[in-house]
């Protein structure tokens, strides 16, 4: 690699939305008969790449035509009271069914679930969808289609230092450190910032959320560097920010698991408890989508990382095989009396007995029914469990020894409707662009399985966007989106926002 090279295009990040913007910008310069060249820049290892999108299952809230929640909207403004930026989730809505037509053309095999035990939160008739292999099958489809052109040189194990600006402040490139420790320089006039949050940055998550983040083990291997390189670069040119940067998205894993992401989703069909033996969140509060992010968190913060889900044959039978409980690659911990599983669990057989009794004789005598909020709850506890109290009484028992990994931090750069950066005073930097997880929306909870679709939708189009305005100034470009932006507020369509 020279000290310098030359590009239309440079993308900090392989994961989702750095690949699609990759892609996307290539294609749509086929399309205009114009020839963008891109370099695709990504400082993880082999077998390490692409943050979390090679390992995690990828499941999209959409209905069986992939149509996307038509009640997200609402529910971002109610758990972010009102502060997550409403223009950006309804261009969410209207685009994620484009995004996934674009997966399925380009070979990627949507598989569509209709979910017969848990009660979803989503408006997409009981239903949701994932990519046949998980997230690796997607990187791995759009990956093909990119190396198959020879206008993109992908850079592995190459750092992305810092931006590099003209007099004016216009994006002029990035300098990048490559594993012989040299620093070079990628020369392009447009840089998209697609490098996740700071997941793997111990200081900037004690200096943002707070003590003992350095106890959260990471949910996989690429996400170690996800070090706010990206917010750090872009926060160094003035751009704005948007997001709660004291809230992250964690969830509940087996301790056991040899994988990655080896998610234990059933929280709700028994309890759990700590290392004491004692319960200490509701585990029937809501859906379990509504809730698997905040027990974790729970965990991590007051239960010193340690829980214990138990349950009993009737809902193992229930429920197995499938995704709530068989993420993990192991097999649960199960005995024929709680004193034996709480030996297996590592836990005081005495006091998991004494707790699991409790339980039994606190549950109400309503009908136990998977597919509403029942109100077959306890009464007595606390916590009470206010619905899918079931008796755990039915032999074999089972239990999962759990602990919280990080997925994702919410706080990140702002951004528009088109994916580019915005300053501090919500003005375009020229020629700066982001999308996926280092963008922020989320204030206080993460309403699930949207994640991946707004890291692949906004990164197609803010590829589709570079490549159609490639070779006009930054003039012509914001002078037009200010124009498309003017159109949609007077047609009462979220054609722009200054938040993201």
């Amino acid at each position: 690699m020279a000290a310098s090279r030359n590009y239309d295009l440079v993308v900090v990040g392989s994961g989702f939305a750095g690949s699609m913007a990759t892609l996307n910008f290539l294609e749509e310069c086929e399309r205009n008969n114009k020839k963008g060249r891109v370099a695709l820049v990504e400082v993880g290892k082999d077998g390490e790449r692409c943050g979390a999108s090679r390992w995690t299952m990828a499941y999209l809230r959409l209905d069986k035509n992939n149509d996307f929640d038509q009640d997200w909207v609402k529910e971002m403004r109610e758990v972010s009271n009102g502060m997550a930026d409403e223009l950006y989730c309804l261009k969410l809505q209207q685009e994620a069914k484009k995004t996934a037509t674009y997966l399925e053309e380009h070979g990627v095999q949507l598989n569509h679930h209709d979910e017969k035990n848990v009660l979803l939160e989503f408006k997409t008739g009981q239903h949701f969808v994932f990519p046949e292999g998980g997230g690796r099958a997607v990187i791995d489809c759009l990956f093909k289609h990119i190396t198959s052109r020879d206008n993109c040189d992908v850079h592995w194990e190459t750092e992305a230092t810092k931006l590099l600006t003209d007099n004016a402040g216009a994006i002029r490139g990035v300098k990048v450190r490559k594993n012989d420790g040299l620093l070079y320089d990628l020369i392009a006039p447009n840089v998209v910032l697609a490098c996740g949050g700071f997941e793997g940055n111990q200081e900037m998550l004690a200096r943002y959320i707070g003590r003992n983040t350095h106890n959260l083990p990471l949910i996989a291997p690429g996400v170690r560097y996800n070090k706010g390189a990206g917010l750090r670069m872009a926060l160094e040119v003035g751009a704005g920010t948007a997001g709660s940067f004291d809230g992250m998205h964690c969830e509940l894993v087996d301790t056991r698991a040899s994988k990655p992401d080896a998610v234990i989703w059933g929280h709700n069909y028994g309890i759990v408890v700590n290392k004491e033996c004692q319960r200490f969140y509701d585990e029937g509060k809501r859906h379990l989508f509504a809730t698997f992010e905040m027990i974790a968190l729970e965990t991590w913060r007051d239960q010193n990382q340690s829980a214990f889900f138990v349950t009993d044959d009737s809902i193992m039978k229930r429920f197995r095989p499938g995704w709530v409980y068989d993420t993990t690659d192991k097999e649960p911990e199960s005995s024929d009396t709680i004193r034996g599983l709480a030996e297996k669990l590592g836990v005081d057989p005495d006091a998991l007995e004494k707790t699991v009794n409790e339980f039994n004789a606190a549950c109400n005598d309503k009908e136990f029914d998977l597919m509403k909020l029942d109100g077959k709850a306890t009464v007595g506890l606390k916590p009470n469990k206010t619905n899918w109290a079931a008796p755990i009484v039915k032999a074999p028992f089972y239990g999962y020894p759990m602990t919280a990994h990080l997925t994702f931090t919410y706080g990140g750069v702002k951004t528009d409707l088109y994916g580019r950066v915005l300053s501090t005073n919500d003005i375009p930097i020229p020629g700066l662009w982001g999308a996926g997880e280092m963008t922020g929306l989320f204030y206080n909870e993460y309403p699930p399985a949207t994640s991946v679709l707004r890291s692949l939708t906004f990164g197609r189009i803010a590829g589709v966007e570079i490549a159609q305005n490639l070779g006009k100034s930054h003039i012509e470009v914001n002078g037009a989106a200010l124009h498309a932006d003017f159109q949609g507020k007077t047609e009462n369509a979220p054609m722009m926002t200054v938040g993201a």
